[in-house]
């Protein structure tokens, strides 16, 4: 049973996402503030983490940024009360996999851990399969049944939406695929044109992959349109 780690200071939201979250089928573990978060998100190794911004001991933005430093990356739902569209932005900086706005609907939140994690799922169960296959560019391999990347002998740590980004790309190898296109295909709703979270996801794969962010070499920007991998 997929294991959920609930967060969030006020236990009228932890007690609605506990019940509809159990109600799918999930497993539901709970922590109100940030110091708990961090130690429970180590501890006790959630498939997934919905995590509020504005939390008692810790913020929420910390916990998320602490995760990634320590190469944890459990997926990662931002709820926040703020609709500052640099405040959402900036979570996703910290390696966030997505947001949700407060006030929100139970079944939105449902539909997006569900997108999520539907890839790293069948992602998991493809590493079965007897014959591995590999994606190539330069000197970048991506293993899509191990949910793993490569530059050259290093491993590469990637949240899963970079990850499902890359994947798509080079799985399109040299196609101008935009920004509507990804969104659709990566992250699989209507994000109503919000197509920032493209780019930043964007940037933090040049930050991994490329010698030179501001000339990359694999994954170009065609002004207008949108982005393509080469090499």
């Amino acid at each position: 049973m997929t294991k959920i780690l609930v967060v969030d200071d006020e236990a009228s939201i932890v007690k609605l996402l506990q019940f509809n979250l159990e109600k799918a089928g999930f497993q539901v573990i709970t922590a109100c503030d940030g110091k708990q978060a961090l130690d429970m998100a180590r501890t006790e190794q959630p498939d997934f983490i919905i995590l509020d911004w504005m939390l008692p001991k810790m913020e929420g933005m910390d916990v998320c940024k602490t995760l990634r430093q320590e190469r944890n990356n459990t997926p990662i739902l931002m709820l926040t009360a703020k609709d500052d569209e640099l405040d959402k932005i900036l979570g996703l900086e910290l390696g966030a996999d997505d947001y949700l706005t407060k006030p929100f609907s139970p079944r939105e939140v449902i539909a997006r851990v569900k997108a999520i994690l539907r890839r790293t799922q069948t992602s998991s169960e493809a590493a079965a399969a007897p014959d591995e296959v590999v994606l190539q560019f330069g000197e970048i391999r991506i293993y899509p049944e191990k949910y793993e990347v490569f530059r050259g002998s290093e491993k590469v740590e990637l949240t899963p939406k970079e990850f499902e980004l890359l994947h798509y790309l080079a799985s399109h190898h040299g196609r101008v695929l935009t920004r509507d296109q990804l969104l659709n295909a990566v992250w699989n709703y209507d994000f109503i044109g919000d197509s920032r979270i493209v780019d930043v996801h964007v940037s933090h794969l040049r930050e991994k992959l490329e010698e030179d962010t501001k000339s990359p070499r694999y994954i170009k920007t065609v002004r207008g349109l949108g982005y393509k991998l080469e090499g």
